[in-house]
C-alpha cells in the first residue's frame, strides 16, 4: 500500500494595500508652458503625467517607428526645452522642471 502524502497548505499571504506616497499626491504649481498643454491649476505629479499622456495620445505625438519617443508639437516644444523629439524617460526629467 502506498503512503498518502499530506498536502501542506501554506498560509495565505495578506494583500498589502499600497498607499501612494504623499509627495506624489501633493498638488504642485505648474509653469505657464505646461499649463498650456494640460490646463491651469495645481495638480499632483501623478495627474500631470496622466494629462500629459492623454494629450500625447490624443494628438498622435508618439513616434510611429520608435514608440518610446515623443515628437513635440508647438505647445510641447516649450515644455521640452526646445527639443523636437525626446524619449519618454527624458520627458519626465524635463517636465519636473516645470513643477514647483
Amino acid at each position: 500500500m502506498a503512503a498518502k502524502k499530506k498536502a501542506s497548505k501554506k498560509p495565505a499571504k495578506k494583500k498589502s494595500t499600497r498607499k501612494p506616497s504623499a509627495a506624489f499626491m501633493r498638488p504642485m504649481q505648474i509653469s505657464a508652458a505646461l499649463g498650456a498643454v494640460i490646463g491651469n491649476g495645481p495638480f499632483p505629479r501623478t495627474e500631470v503625467t496622466k494629462k500629459l499622456w492623454a494629450y500625447i495620445k490624443r494628438n498622435g505625438l508618439q513616434d510611429s517607428k520608435n514608440r518610446r519617443n515623443i515628437n513635440a508639437d508647438d505647445k510641447l516644444i516649450g515644455v521640452f526645452g526646445g527639443k523636437k523629439q525626446v524619449s519618454m524617460f527624458e520627458m519626465t526629467k524635463l517636465v519636473s522642471k516645470h513643477l514647483k
